[in-house]
Parts: structure tokens; C-alpha cells; sequence
């Protein structure tokens, strides 16, 4: 097979999916609508999740999606189908540090705001983009197709760029988008330079059930080893008492708790979250993922786009990752659709570079903030710990800066 296309996108995780719907969606109302290819090494689920009310019915990835997040979806059409699915309101956060008396609590009633935002199952968000997919007549679908090699044009007035995939098949197009994740394979056939250090630490995550409501809020506790956090979930059955946990820890001490029976990991999470929602009494089958930072020095060439974890992951301490994906879809969708309109060449190294200028700064801006409490609440002497702690306190009650912190978060300023 030997096809052309105006854009193909690599990986068909959260972020690929929701530029190939941001792209159909917008230019289906074109008269010459955009031809899209979306190509993914795994096979893609076409139905929605069981999503039932067990332990073991939650899918152990979720996303705190903020509310710009939630709106850029709604604009897609897919958040109500979401909703009769299953997400799990937040109205509060609640932060506190293991080593003293610092804590800090976020309302969303204090910006005006119903709620902070959602914990959503990643299979929810995954099943309704694809959904909306399968009825695009402009978007085709190659799963199960690895990415072989890439041709990047020397020139931008040479050939188009040219992904050859594991059947032999060769898929050219004006512009070509790696989606493929923080390892992108796509990356590094295509030469980026990316800075990039290792936390020499893992994120162990899964579903637990605790003795007390989670109350609708988020909880966050700093330990001198990493954060914990409880994040809420709520099933059909108004049952507050299922929490997905991210427990970042050293690789010496995640590997201890996954080789722990379940019965001894409810024990020791329950002490390392202070029994703060009682005892928890459950848990899933448990995960564990290694964590990065890593940044690409540029997201653009002609004819190719870095977008996402492709471009930047980061620490999940403040649960950002995705939202800052979604962001650099919704800029890049904008461009390419601006760019199109105009009869300009979606591949053209200008329109990607307004891309580029958008997002990078924003990005590192949110980089460097999580970084900089990463380094906050990692092991330091008692004086400093002691000024960490008053700092939080002091922070409780300044209301006009905890509600500038609390928009920024929800990607409202």
C-alpha cells in the first residue's frame, strides 16, 4: 500500500486521538477537509469500558483533568458521553507535609468555581475519542502498525515527509505528528534533542478502598521519600470510598511494596497516609511506571510535530501531564486549521513554529514549578523544614494567593 494523506499522526493514546478528533470535528466543515491517518502499534478498543463498581473496575490510569481540559473535550462533543460513562468530581484539595505541621487546603467554592476538577479513568476519555473517530469520514485508522523508518524532506520544497510501517505499507503526508509518548520512538528517528534527567524513583498506582468518604477531595501527602496521593473516585452507586493512588517512591521501596501480598501493602499504605481516611481495606492489581522529566529543545521541523509526552513529560506530582497534552493539541489543531484555511501548507515550518511559541513557554513554566516543589519537599535539614512548614501555614491563609494558585491549576488564567 502506498497512500497519501495532508497530516498523519503517530500513537493513539489520549493526546494523538484528541488532535485526530480536534482536526475531523473542525474541518469536516471545510469544503476540503483535512485527510488524517492515525497509526498505533497496539490494537485499539472499540468499545466503551465495563466500568464496573469493583475494585478491580477502575482502570489504574486516571487524569486530573482541570477545567480547561474539560471545556477543550465539551468543545469536541465528547464530555457528556463521558459523564454517562463514569468521572469523579473534585471540590478540594487537601496538602500536607509528613515532617511537621505544614498543611494547605484548596476550595473551589473560594474561586466561585462547582468544582477544581475531574479524576477520569484513562479508558473513559480513550473510548469516547474513539468513538467520535469511527464516525469521521476523513480520519483512517491503521492499528496494529508499527512505525519502521521515517523520511524527513531535506528541503521544505522536497517530497513529502514518508513513514514506512512493519507491513511494507509507505504513508506520505504534508505533515506528520509523533503522539507516541514520552520513550517516542518517532522522536528519535527524527533527530530531536531532548534535555532530560531520571527521579531514580517509580509511581506505583492502583485502585484502593478506605474506611472513610473521600469527601469529593483530593489528598496529598509529602513524605521526605516522594508524594502520596488519594485521588477520588465515585461509581453509580454514590459510594465515596474508592480512591486511585499515585505513590511516588525510591525503585528499592516501590519494588518492596509490589512484591508485598495485598493484605501488607493496605497495612503499610494506610501508615504512610496516616490513616488520614481510615483504614484502607483494598486494593487492585498494583502498577508501577519509572519517572522522568524530559523536554524537547524544539517541538518542530518542517513537516513534523512534536506533541504531548512526545515533547515534555513530566513529575506527576501536581497531575498536570495530560492537561498541558491536551494544550498543546488544542494550539496545535488551531494552526494547522488557521494554516488551512488560508491554503497554507499544514507542514510549513512557520505555521508549526506558532505552535512552538505558544506552548514551550507555558510548558516550562509548569515544568519548573512542579520541579521547584519536587526539590522543596525532598530531604532537608530541620531549619529548612521548619520554614517549609511555616511557609505552607502561611500560605492557609492568604486567600488571594491560594485563589491565584487554584485557577492556575484549574487553566482558568
Amino acid at each position: 500500500m502506498n497512500e497519501s494523506f495532508d497530516i498523519t499522526i503517530v500513537g493513539a493514546g489520549l493526546a494523538g486521538s484528541a488532535l485526530a478528533c480536534a482536526l475531523s470535528v473542525a474541518a469536516t466543515a471545510q469544503s476540503a477537509p483535512l485527510r488524517i491517518a492515525l497509526v498505533e502499534a497496539k490494537a485499539i478498543k472499540k468499545d466503551w469500558p465495563a466500568c464496573d463498581e469493583s475494585i478491580n473496575g477502575f482502570d489504574s490510569r486516571v487524569s486530573a483533568l482541570t477545567v480547561a481540559s474539560q471545556a477543550f473535550l465539551t468543545e469536541m462533543g465528547l464530555w457528556p458521553a463521558m459523564v454517562k460513562q463514569r468521572v469523579s468530581p473534585f471540590e478540594k484539595m487537601h496538602v500536607w507535609d509528613a515532617d511537621g505541621t505544614g498543611e494547605v487546603s484548596f476550595d473551589a467554592a473560594d474561586v466561585r468555581a462547582p468544582v477544581l476538577g475531574h479524576i477520569v479513568e484513562n479508558c473513559v476519555t480513550l473510548a469516547a475519542l474513539v468513538g467520535q473517530l469511527r464516525q469521521a469520514p476523513n480520519v483512517q485508522v491503521f492499528d496494529n502498525q508499527t512505525v519502521m523508518d521515517l523520511r524527513l524532506p531535506e528541503k521544505s520544497d522536497d517530497e513529502k515527509p514518508q513513514l514506512t510501517l512493519d507491513n511494507g505499507s509507505i504513508i506520505r503526508s504534508t505533515l506528520i505528528v509523533a503522539a507516541d509518548g514520552a520513550n517516542s520512538p518517532l522522536r528519535e528517528m527524527a533527530g530531536f534533542a531532548t534535555r532530560e534527567w531520571d527521579y531514580e524513583h517509580d509511581a506505583l498506582v492502583c485502585t484502593v478502598s478506605v474506611e472513610q468518604s473521600h469527601h469529593n477531595t483530593a489528598w496529598q501527602r509529602f513524605t521526605s521519600f516522594g508524594p502520596l496521593a488519594f485521588l477520588p473516585l465515585s461509581v453509580k452507586a454514590s459510594d465515596n470510598h474508592y480512591c486511585s493512588i499515585v505513590w511516588s517512591q525510591t525503585r528499592e521501596q516501590t519494588a518492596a511494596a509490589m512484591a508485598m501480598d495485598d493484605e501488607a501493602f493496605c497495612i503499610a499504605l494506610s501508615r504512610a497516609f496516616e490513616n488520614r481516611l481510615g483504614r484502607v481495606t483494598a486494593c487492585s492489581h498494583r502498577y508501577r511506571y519509572p519517572l522522568q522529566q524530559r523536554h524537547a529543545v524544539d517541538y518542530a521541523k518542517p513537516g513534523f510535530a512534536l506533541v504531548a509526552d512526545a515533547a515534555h513529560s513530566i513529575h506527576p506530582l501536581a497531575g498536570q501531564g495530560i492537561n498541558l497534552g491536551l494544550a498543546d493539541v488544542k494550539v496545535l489543531s488551531e494552526c494547522i486549521l488557521a494554516a488551512h484555511t488560508r491554503g497554507q501548507s499544514v507542514g510549513d515550518i512557520a505555521v508549526l513554529n506558532r505552535y512552538q511559541r505558544q506552548r514551550k513557554g507555558d510548558n516550562l513554566a509548569m515544568m519548573t514549578a512542579v520541579e521547584g516543589f519536587k526539590r522543596l519537599f525532598a530531604p532537608i535539614p530541620l531549619p529548612l523544614r521548619w520554614l517549609r512548614n511555616a511557609g505552607m501555614n502561611i500560605l492557609q491563609q492568604r486567600a488571594t494567593l491560594k485563589n491565584k494558585i487554584i485557577k492556575y491549576a484549574m487553566g482558568i488564567i
